[in-house]
């Protein structure tokens, strides 16, 4: 017997109820992969770095496939919900799971922030005399109610938010080719492959603006690791996680590489600006009708698929930090539908910060969220890899049974996306703008040691639970 097997049949006495079918997983994964970041995020990206900014994407997405697979393998030696921080705990000690589980709910509240800030930005396309933080707020509420029901109708309504992200960027690739081949459109006669150099070349910017885009790049995959919170939920993940993980690359491929190719073909890239979806600027350009609204429609599904998402995810970590006696034990109980409904309440609560923000400062409210959400998947992506590395010297030494998924090349590639995430960390220090996530990050490193410190006043055994771990898994 695997031990993947030995453990999911410990899984079910967490209490979830697994209601995540393998369509729905696949299509969470998928969805996770396209996000906001995308949709709008690329906008401000492109006119920093040009046509080089398919290169950023095609770079960070190898990295990403590195992180998964060390995910993966991680997932199918012993899958729970709370991976991340439940990973971090057994190979690196439990402050390092305290952390990273707070951390991964920090970054899920700020994303949702994000994500609110995002929808209401798409809202006032259509009703530009409603006031952003009152669209947030609507669509905050009408989320909260959904996560409440049942982990069945959150797995739903994400299948179906994912469903049109892909639908439409499928088809504005298949348009977008169309135009570059027949000439179709009012972008018939500009558009062409060369406009990927003809405007003061592939780096117009230089390769130090586009490696600057790198920190926006990542926030754009934010989310890829959801799958890890789903394993808990998900009815049968020794076949759903290795199908949705090795998916990936053509995901990236497709969507993130293979958009951004052909948009960049057929609108030159000097048109493009910050805070303008470039999805929706092709199709304005290209003059398709009611094409821009259709657009707006779909980026806006992905912003709240996300948020969707982060509520999800927050409840979930909480129960676990509860569990290990790292959060109030009001947030381990399960609502009569097998929903952590406290955490997700506390949760949302902190997500309403977002709608204040967007009273507040409504044109800065998505630069000061994307920053700090980027900072703390850094951290939560630093961690799983850190953990697979550890993990393999275990097999490698005979003290844990080897995964029925282990990843290509071993912990080298780990190796190699730690390196790159560091660099990323550097270029974050090193702008200006975006520094301000660091100092937040600095903060929150602070307030999480003074609870670790009065957690271990309180119980001094939480700091020695994972000893034997070893001796129960292997």
């Amino acid at each position: 017997m695997t031990s993947a097997q030995v453990d999911t049949e410990k899984t079910p006495e967490e209490g979830y109820e697994r209601g995540l079918g393998s369509r729905q997983v696949q299509m969470i994964a998928i969805g996770g992969a396209i996000g906001v970041g995308l949709f709008l995020g690329a906008g401000a990206n492109i006119a920093k770095a040009g046509p080089s900014l398919i290169l950023m994407y095609a770079l960070a997405g190898v990295i990403i496939f590195f992180i998964m697979r060390a995910l993966g393998e991680l997932l199918l030696y012993r899958p729970v919900s709370g991976s991340f921080a439940e990973y971090s705990r057994e190979f690196l000690g439990p402050f390092f799971g305290y952390f990273t589980g707070w951390t991964y709910w920090l970054m899920w509240v700020v994303t949702g922030m994000a994500e609110l800030t995002a929808a209401a930005i798409y809202v006032n396309y259509w009703f530009p005399s409603i006031p952003q933080w009152v669209t947030a707020l609507v669509f905050l509420v009408i989320l909260f109610g959904v996560n409440l029901i049942s982990v069945k109708l959150f797995g739903e309504l994400e299948f179906w938010f994912s469903m049109v992200k892909v639908t439409a960027l499928i088809g504005m690739i298949v348009i977008g080719l169309g135009v570059l081949t027949f000439g179709f459109s009012n972008a018939g006669d500009t558009a062409a492959v060369s406009n990927l150099w003809a405007f003061d070349g592939f780096f117009p910017k230089g390769i130090g603006s586009s490696l600057m885009t790198l920190q926006g790049v990542m926030f754009a995959y934010l989310a890829v690791e959801l799958v890890g919170v789903t394993a808990g939920e998900s009815e049968n993940p020794e076949k759903t996680l290795p199908k949705a993980i090795n998916t990936l690359p053509w995901r990236i491929a497709l969507f993130y590489v293979g958009a951004l190719t052909v948009i960049l073909c057929v609108v030159k890239w000097t048109e493009f600006a910050d805070g303008v979806s470039p999805f929706v600027k092709a199709f304005a350009v290209i003059g398709i009708p009611a094409g821009a609204g259709i657009v707006n429609f779909v980026v806006l599904t992905a912003a709240l698929s996300s948020c969707n998402s982060g509520m999800y995810s927050t409840g979930r970590m909480l129960r676990n930090l509860a569990e290990s006696g790292e959060a109030p034990k009001a947030f381990s109980k399960l609502s009569s539908t097998k929903t952590p409904a406290f955490g997700i309440l506390v949760s949302v609560l902190f997500m309403g910060i977002g709608v204040i923000l967007n009273y507040v400062v409504p044109e800065k409210a998505f630069g000061y969220v994307t920053s700090v959400a980027t900072a703390a998947g850094i951290w939560t992506w630093l961690m799983i890899l850190i953990s697979h590395v550890l993990y393999r010297r275990a097999v490698d030494a005979g003290r844990l049974p080897a995964s029925s998924f282990p990843a290509p090349g071993g912990a080298k590639c780990s190796y190699v996306a730690i390196a790159f995430l560091l660099f990323v960390t550097g270029l974050i220090a090193y702008d200006a703008d975006a520094r301000v996530c660091l100092y937040v990050m600095a903060g929150w490193a602070a307030a999480l040691g003074i609870g670790w410190a009065i957690l271990k006043s309180r119980n001094p055994r939480i700091a020695d639970r994972h000893e034997t771990r070893f001796d129960k898994v292997g």
